[in-house]
């Protein structure tokens, strides 16, 4: 009976163990709830550059950080906004793929987030569109601001760049131009819209 109970406190801690351990990577998805405020939580992911990007928090450095490093920099980032340090759970949801599958065959990865039907990393068929992309994500929530989406993707230098993309203008059938093919390793974020926006 003693070894049965060992046994199992060590398949219970050993996923804790292991969160404490792991480093977070660019394209991880973060699991986030917020006690003191159940309508924050959410699922981020975290970009190329190694931020992830919170409400009430703003950018916060994840990459290289284990979970409970990143929980207590989010309820640091968050302790103005609440009368005392609010209680951030934080867990890992999936894990990004390793550098080298990043295009394999006739696929790109492209990762996506905020207020969109399913956010997350996506390999999708080379030469798809933002419009075409669009469709398979499973469009947006109504709290998008789908004026103000922006495309993070790398340039040729190696330099991480920022694209905006209109999606309002250009499902009404102006602005075509910037109706670009994504790339590999582009971050789609779509943000909250504001209050009359």
């Amino acid at each position: 009976m003693k070894q049965i109970l060992v046994f199992m406190t060590m398949v219970l801690l050993a996923p804790m163990a292991l969160a404490q351990e792991y480093k977070v990577k660019p394209g991880d998805t973060l699991q986030v709830e917020v006690l003191e405020d159940p309508s924050l939580n959410r699922q981020v992911l975290v970009l190329p550059d190694g931020n992830v990007s919170f409400p009430m928090a703003g950018t916060i450095k994840a990459s290289g950080k284990s979970v409970p490093e990143v929980k207590s920099a989010l309820s640091s980032a968050m302790a103005d906004n609440f009368v005392t340090p609010p209680t951030v759970f934080v867990g890992l949801s999936s894990l990004g793929a390793p550098k080298s599958s990043g295009q394999s065959g006739g696929t790109v990865e492209v990762y996506v987030m905020g207020e969109v039907g399913n956010p997350g990393k996506y390999k999708i068929k080379r030469g798809t569109t933002i419009l075409q992309f669009v469709a398979e994500m499973g469009g947006f929530t109504k709290f998008a601001a789908t004026k103000r989406i922006q495309i993070w993707s790398t340039d040729s230098t190696g330099q991480q760049v920022s694209y905006k993309f209109n999606y309002a203008a250009l499902s009404k059938g102006s602005v075509i131009g910037s109706n670009r093919v994504i790339r590999s390793g582009d971050t789609i974020i779509v943000p909250q819209r504001r209050l009359f926006e």
